[in-house]
């Protein structure tokens, strides 16, 4: 076979079958303007060849890893004036995913994982957006006057390892057509302090000990997230800058945020320095610096202060009054805390093999401090998204073993927001409605930053076919984390309660958009399932619930029956009607 080294493009309209059932004729033809007026001629002045055309998708060769960015910034740039007269839903905008690799010659074909990757690469984009692998990235930094940001290590469809991808900033981007898959180039501050903790650096000089520098983070930012007066950016938004020289400003106007929390941990034997620094990012003015040397077995005790220092130079009016409600309970044993802060970045994944390494590991933290409550309703959550995801195990034992975990959290502290957050979950998937969202609801009463107790409210109103409630909802999660991986989850999030509204094509195309980006969410083939049955689109049904099956083996009419937390009857039925008329028993 022939190889070669080639640096690949694929692009994909976004909401391709939305706009073709609104308007055929007119997306065909404006498309095509595009094709002949912009897209060809640039591929063509950058010397790419279109090696195939998708309908609403090209694949395109370069020899030039430089001529491919360029030709892909070009043309994103160029299409926001070009659909600057259409409505939002109306607009066509492309992804573009760009990769430098390997690949096998197959007549005018080409094949092979350098092709593979630009694919995947192009589901991660945002709409109008540009990813790029590391590769790429490593390949062109410095030679072309554009900005990147690093979003880090994403898993990717058929790829085993985590891939790492960066975003190509682009100076004229407009506002994303799906508000959900990308934020503003800047947000509004909120009205009132609000604060992002960058993760901290590891100076160990072992890359290994990484984890130990984002504990001593994550916990500051729980620390601090319980202020009620306080808006706090969530981790998974501030922890996309790990390893980056970031302005300050910038994750200032990105993250919506007027102060800057940033540090570093040196671990040494049974010592750790801890430094940090608090700065207003809207002037880059330092408000307060300290380092901190001190014994592992007082690591809480530094958590403690810092936070209680932040708030204090923050708003010190207000630091009295709240100080006590910031109080968490500290685990017993260092090595529970250890192992916790290990299983977050697989939960954090929420993948199959991640989840269950998670809960490894939050199993062991338990059995060496069975006290520890956020340890227990971590593992209590990650039973449900099992439950709800379809991930090996049979409903009847997750749901009752979540339930005891949550129940020993709430028993081991009450004031522990994950141990809500997963009672919650539990109570939803037993039908019990009301005892859910009173749960989710004292989640977000302990800490009212918590971005995720505001998208499983989100869930929760979307299966009480309260749409209005949903987005709101959902909305607030993602003004918290507005960088949040978790993000491209929340489109089929929002379809939960488009389809109580009988909106089956607006559920239907949310679920299409989160596939692209998360194949792996079985909730989001499901609603593509039901919603193209009822549509009549009887081909797309069978391919939905096929991909449905693989992913949820155990799925039945029984389970959707048993298990499915809809709330109105006739919503249920609906659900049911759908997953039967698409060929399901």
């Amino acid at each position: 076979m022939e190889r070669r080294l080639a640096a690949i493009l694929a692009t994909d309209m976004v909401g391709y079958s939305r706009l073709m059932e609104a308007d055929e004729e007119g997306t065909i033809v404006r498309q095509q303007a595009h094709r002949r007026e912009l897209i060809d001629p640039k591929i063509a002045e950058h010397n790419g060849r279109i090696v195939k055309s998708m309908g609403d998708g090209l694949l395109i060769e370069f020899n030039s890893v430089i001529d491919a960015v360029l030709c892909a910034v070009e043309v994103q740039e160029a299409m926001i004036s070009r659909e600057a007269h259409s409505a939002g839903d109306e607009r066509i905008a492309y992804r573009v995913g760009v990769n430098l690799g390997d690949i096998v010659i197959d007549g005018d074909d080409i094949l092979g994982d350098g092709v593979n990757m630009a694919a995947r690469l192009e589901a991660i984009a945002d709409p109008g957006g540009i990813c790029v692998s590391d590769v790429v990235y490593q390949s062109i930094k410095g030679k072309i006057a554009i900005g990147f940001d690093d979003l880090g290590e994403q898993q990717v469809k058929n790829i085993i390892r985590p891939v790492r991808v960066h975003r190509i900033q682009l100076g004229g981007a407009d506002s994303p057509i799906n508000t959900y898959e990308a934020g503003p180039a800047s947000l509004d501050l909120p009205d009132k302090p609000s604060i992002a903790v960058l993760p901290f650096d590891n100076m160990s000089g072992d890359p290994d000990q990484g984890y130990f520098a984002d504990g001593i983070a994550e916990d500051i930012i729980t620390g601090l997230a319980r202020m009620r007066w306080l808006f706090v950016s969530a981790r998974n938004s501030s922890f996309t800058y790990r390893g980056r020289a970031v302005d300050i400003k910038t994750v200032s106007r990105e993250l919506g945020v007027r102060y800057v929390l940033e540090g570093s941990v040196r671990k040494s034997g049974n010592r750790a320095r801890i430094t940090v620094q608090l700065i207003d990012a809207t002037t880059g003015n330092h408000l307060w610096a300290e380092r901190y040397d001190r014994e592992l077995a007082d690591v809480f005790a530094v958590q403690d202060e810092i936070t209680e220092t932040v708030v204090a130079t923050i708003e010190p009016q207000l630091y009295v009054a709240e100080s006590e409600r910031a109080k968490r309970k500290a685990p017993e044993n260092l090595d529970a805390w250890d192992l916790t802060i290990r299983s977050m970045p697989h939960l954090w994944r929420m993948t199959g093999p991640d989840v269950l390494r998670a809960q490894e590991l939050l199993q062991a933290a338990i059995d060496r401090d069975p006290g520890y409550a956020q340890a227990q309703g971590l593992l209590s959550f990650s039973y449900i998204w099992n439950a709800w995801m379809g991930w090996g195990e049979d409903p009847t034992r997750l749901i009752p073993e979540a339930e005891s975990t949550a129940r020993r959290a709430i028993g081991y502290d009450e004031q522990d927001p994950w141990a809500h957050l997963s009672m919650g979950a539990v109570h939803a998937y037993a039908r019990r409605h009301d005892d859910a969202v009173r749960e989710v609801r004292k989640a977000l009463q302990l800490n009212p930053n918590f971005s995720l107790a505001y998208a499983w409210l989100g869930i929760l109103m979307g299966y009480a076919a309260k749409v209005g409630e949903a987005r709101d909802a959902l909305d607030q999660a993602y003004r918290i984390s507005p960088r949040d991986p978790f993000n491209t989850w929340l489109p089929a999030l929002r379809s939960i309660g488009l389809f109580t509204a009988e909106r089956d094509s607006e559920a239907r195309e949310l679920a299409r958009e989160t596939i692209k980006s998360r194949p792996d969410m079985v909730g989001a083939w499901r609603i593509l399932t039901i919603t193209s049955a009822h549509l009549g689109e009887v081909d797309e049904a069978h391919r939905a619930l096929a991909e449905t099956k693989r992913l949820q083996p155990t799925i039945s009419l029984g389970w959707a029956r048993e298990y499915s937390p809809w709330v109105r009857p006739q919503d249920l039925e609906r659900y049911v009607e759908g997953l039967r008329l698409a060929g399901l028993e």
